[in-house]
């Protein structure tokens, strides 16, 4: 039984280091896509950088997960009407 829980234990803490690991999406780069597919690979890449940096913002302000969403949405219409 004790072996049992060992197991169990172990697995719960590799999981636990996995996981935020297998939730991050890596960057797109536009160099490793084809010629024709290469300008929707940039604005891809200029989307996952804002998304990444309004991510980063509610990190600092230490926004609340209930509140997350809405946070980033609005950093994300305030960048884009920068643009």
């Amino acid at each position: 039984m004790e072996a049992h829980l060992r197991t169990i234990f172990a697995l719960m803490v590799i999981s636990l280091f996995a996981a935020p690991a297998a939730r991050a999406q890596a960057l797109v780069d536009p160099s490793k896509v084809a010629p024709e597919y290469r300008e929707a690979a940039e604005k891809r890449r200029a989307e996952q950088i804002r998304q990444r940096e309004c991510g980063r913002r509610a990190d600092a302000d230490k926004v609340l997960p209930r509140d997350r969403t809405a946070y980033l949405n609005h950093c994300l219409e305030a960048m884009a009407a920068k643009q």
